[in-house]
């Protein structure tokens, strides 16, 4: 009887990241990253307008877009932040 540890490969495997899980993880933090960049120039849009709203209301009409689309715009931020 031996007192050595004897390791499988399938247990060695398991233990690793493969390539494919590895390309699939950098796929999903850029993905997410993606997500969180349109994130933040959609609310900087949205405080733009409230800001050009608020300014100089006359220029809404400038840009295409009537006070109720603007204010649909607004809307979207959380409520803290309006």
């Amino acid at each position: 009887m031996h007192d050595t540890l004897c390791i499988s490969p399938a247990s060695t495997e398991r233990s690793r990241p493969s390539a494919k899980s590895m390309s699939r993880q950098r796929y999903s933090l850029a993905g997410l990253s993606g997500s969180i960049a349109a994130w933040q120039r959609r609310t900087r849009f949205r405080w733009e307008l409230k800001r050009l709203a608020k300014d100089t209301p006359y220029l809404i009409d400038d840009i295409g877009l009537t006070k109720e689309q603007v204010e649909e715009e607004i809307a979207k931020l959380p409520f803290w932040q309006r």
